[in-house]
């Protein structure tokens, strides 16, 4: 800013004022020079926009006649049309903008001002990052207004805060294209490893043997969907999983409880490693033998790497924030989430439930993606699988269909694999047809496989240590109470959202607590 200083004996000259943090203000950041050295280069050369068109947008531009005219070049190529001074002029003419955007002359004078769009893209990535500074600066600013508001709830707040910081850091991230080469190497350096487990499992192993037969285990940048209607057991088949995954294979797991405490879920893991039953757990009456049972056995939960993280209502950017710490800290390779519907997207935007639940699959296969491991989450399920006929008393007639998948097409777009948990004996069908009992079987149905065949397993459900396991592995069978063992199912306190058209709310079919003694 300059001011005029009058002096008798001298002339009028100006004089710098110095603009401090505190005083008037300060100009947003910009790079106007650069900005015209991009539109020049548009012009003049043929490919050009090709080459900045993943970098920018109109509003990248911070002059208003740079982004009209930005805005005209879009068009022309969106329209296979030339790129030049007069198709740029007539476009703008046509848009009502030629004059507004400096007129032909200051069209001209741009192109006169490049010889070549030799840096182009240089170029275009400062236009860029100023973009994304200015972006900033008026999220911060808009931010900084609500928290002086003290009618804001600050937790919400926060993840606002998140949300768009995070939209901003999605928006900036562009990967370059990749050479095949270095590409062919790493997936033949991964079939090698492969080839050289047993199984040739490439993945992650569930510790399911016909599971992994299908799968190849959990595969790198998945994101797989385990879905099931309430009291199938979907907590306890992931958490039979982890067991198998941490403690067999010593393969660091983080797990994602939002609405079961980390009490809960390692008294999940008690009963499922020393074998004893959740009421036993919860009040201690133990007798000694089981006491020692659990003294001898509880020493495989020890220094297990299985991390856990109970926070409710946990959001999409504050998944993606712990997950990148536990990678990086921990050395995470899996991370499991229970449940997909009770995160929830705060800081973005969306206009219903469908949308939010989009938002939410669609970022978890891309974190999928950024931190290279594979993410399983579980899904609730309609209650159209619970409509369906089953009057002819057989096993496919309550099978899931992919179409129950709850809420949103999405989840089934996103996901590279959809698994299915389905117990028969739970609709009391007790049989195949061809003579197998289904009593204590659990079926494994992979619906959806991006990579591989789908087929359907069968494993082994013993209600009473909420496990699953191998059909045919020993297991202790001395008494019935593993068949038509049932769940306690109550309202969830989170996320309430209104009623489907089938009546049915969000979670008033979500289970919490496992009664393992339901005859007593």
């Amino acid at each position: 800013m300059a001011t005029l200083t009058k002096n008798s004996k001298k002339k009028t000259t100006p004089t710098i004022v110095t603009v401090g943090a505190n005083e008037i203000g300060k100009l947003p950041p910009q790079a106007l020079d650069f900005e015209e050295s991009v539109l020049g280069a548009l012009m003049i050369e043929k490919e050009a926009y090709g080459i900045v068109a993943d970098l920018l947008r109109p509003e990248s531009f911070y002059a208003a006649k740079h982004r009209y005219i930005y805005e005209a070049i879009r068009t022309l190529s969106n329209n296979d049309n030339p790129i030049d001074v007069l198709s740029v002029a007539q476009q703008l003419k046509t848009m009502g903008l030629l004059e507004e955007a400096g007129g032909v002359v200051f069209l001209s004078d741009l192109t006169r001002r490049v010889a070549s769009a030799a840096h182009l893209r240089y170029h275009a990535q400062i236009v860029a990052q100023k973009a994304t500074a200015r972006d900033l600066i008026t999220v911060a600013c808009q931010i900084e207004e609500k928290g002086y508001d003290e009618t804001q709830d600050v937790d919400e707040l926060i993840q606002e805060a998140e949300g768009r910081i995070f939209e901003i850091s999605q928006r900036s991230q562009k990967r370059e294209v990749t050479s095949i080469d270095p590409v062919i190497t790493e997936a033949f350096a991964r079939m090698r490893a492969a080839s050289q487990n047993d199984g040739n499992i490439s993945g992650i192993p569930s510790g399911f043997t016909e599971l992994d037969k299908i799968t190849s285990g959990w595969q790198k940048s998945d994101l797989v969907i385990i879905a099931a209607r309430p009291a199938m057991g979907k907590t306890a088949f992931v958490l039979s999983m982890a067991k198998n995954i941490a403690v067999d294979f010593q393969i660091p797991v983080a797990i994602f409880s939002l609405e079961m405490s980390n009490v809960q879920l390692v008294n999940r893991l008690i009963m499922n490693v020393c074998e004893i039953e959740g009421n036993k757990i919860r009040n201690g009456r133990l007798s000694p033998s089981e006491w020692a049972k659990l003294e001898s056995r509880i020493k495989l939960l020890h220094n297990t790497p299985i991390y856990v993280d109970d926070t409710p209502g946990l959001s999409i950017t504050e998944l993606r924030s712990k997950a990148r710490k536990l990678v990086r800290e921990k050395k995470i390779e899996l991370i499991i989430i229970d449940y997909l519907q009770l995160m929830n997207a705060n800081g973005f935007n969306f206009g219903s439930r469908e949308q939010e639940v989009s938002i939410i699959s669609r970022n978890l296969k891309g974190l999928a993606k950024e931190l290279d491991i594979p993410i399983i989450a579980l899904s609730q399920l309609s209650r159209a699988v619970e409509k369906r006929d089953s009057s002819n008393n057989t096993v496919d007639g309550k099978k899931p269909l992919l179409s129950d998948l709850r809420e949103s097409g999405a989840i089934e777009q996103d996901a590279d694999m959809v698994c299915f948990i389905h117990r028969p004996e739970y609709y009391k069908l007790y049989d195949d047809g061809n003579g197998k009992d289904l009593r204590g079987l659990g079926q494994i149905i992979v619906a959806k496989h991006r990579n591989g065949a789908t087929d359907e397993i069968w494993l082994r459900f013993i209600g009473k240590y909420t496990r699953f396991q191998n059909e045919n592995d020993a297991y202790e069978q001395d008494d019935e109470l593993y068949a038509n063992i049932s769940y306690n199912t109550h309202q969830s306190r989170m996320n309430i959202q209104p009623a489907e058209a089938d009546g049915a709310s969000l979670d008033n079919d979500r289970f919490d607590d496992f009664d393992p003694n339901p005859l007593g």
